[in-house]
């Protein structure tokens, strides 16, 4: 990473695990939870057990979901969890890198639980540019619960329980974006990248997908969802000069973006 990349990178939250409790689950370490949510867990239930820095879940698999599914809940009634979607995550257990395994996947789970557990989602970054090496950014909503009025990518999204990234990309392309299937499926899937973070509401674990898209000169997105308040089409200079304006997530896909393609 350049030096330029390297200091506005500086301030960046990053992930500090000392008092944070590991979550297990069907005996998988799976995720991260701070002291007062384990406390509130095992005030809840006696299938929260355990102490100091390991908290499991006694429950089988059948019982897994409906129990944590019960529980999201409960947090969501206590103000532990916030912007709560109705859109489910798929939690996999970790291989041998600690990266979700997809051939095992645990269980399903309300997407916004996700960093309240501290669990591993992953998600699509599209980078959508120009043949005159321009980007086109989104600025995000106002009413995001997460990020509100920062800079992302032409599109970024969760990947829902069941659906591969391929579909994904396609769909917030078009989502947030505008951009028509046919144009979407030109989308090439350049690289992966882990985000880990310490935040407010949780710890931030999400595997990022990254793919780049030649749009057309004549074409100008435009979002379908209310989740876009506009896009710009910004330099890679004025990309590097806002880079602090974006989230964190889009700004790793983004300088990601200007490495591979050498624009820098």
């Amino acid at each position: 990473m350049n030096t330029r990349l390297q200091r506005d990178f500086a301030p960046r939250p990053r992930f500090d695990a000392s008092g944070l409790v590991r979550f297990h689950v069907l005996g998988e370490a799976v995720g991260w939870l701070e002291p007062e949510t384990c406390a509130f867990l095992q005030a809840l239930s006696p299938r929260f057990a355990g102490r100091g820095p390991q908290l499991h879940l006694d429950a089988t698999a059948d019982e897994v979901e409906p129990l944590l599914g019960r529980t999201a809940l409960a947090m969501r009634d206590a103000g532990l969890i916030r912007g709560w979607r109705n859109e489910r995550y798929t939690c996999f257990a970790p291989d041998a890198q600690g990266l979700p395994d997809l051939e095992r996947p645990l269980f399903t789970l309300e997407r916004a639980a996700f960093r309240r557990f501290g669990l591993t989602s992953r998600a699509v970054h599209a980078n959508g540019y120009t043949s005159d090496r321009q980007l086109w950014i989104g600025r995000r909503s106002p009413r995001k619960t997460i990020d509100p009025n920062r800079l992302d990518n032409l599109s970024a999204g969760g990947i829902a329980s069941g659906e591969t990234p391929e579909h994904c990309v396609v769909r917030e392309l078009w989502e947030e974006a505008g951009v028509p299937a046919e144009i979407a499926a030109s989308a090439v899937y350049a690289s992966s990248m882990r985000c880990t973070r310490n935040e407010p509401d949780g710890t931030h674990d999400e595997v990022l997908h990254c793919y780049d898209l030649l749009l057309p000169d004549h074409f100008v997105p435009r979002n379908t969802d209310g989740e876009v308040a506009d896009f710009i089409r910004l330099s890679a200079d004025a990309v590097l000069a806002r880079l602090d304006e974006f989230t964190v997530d889009a700004a790793m896909a983004t300088s990601d973006f200007l490495h591979r393609q050498r624009w820098l």
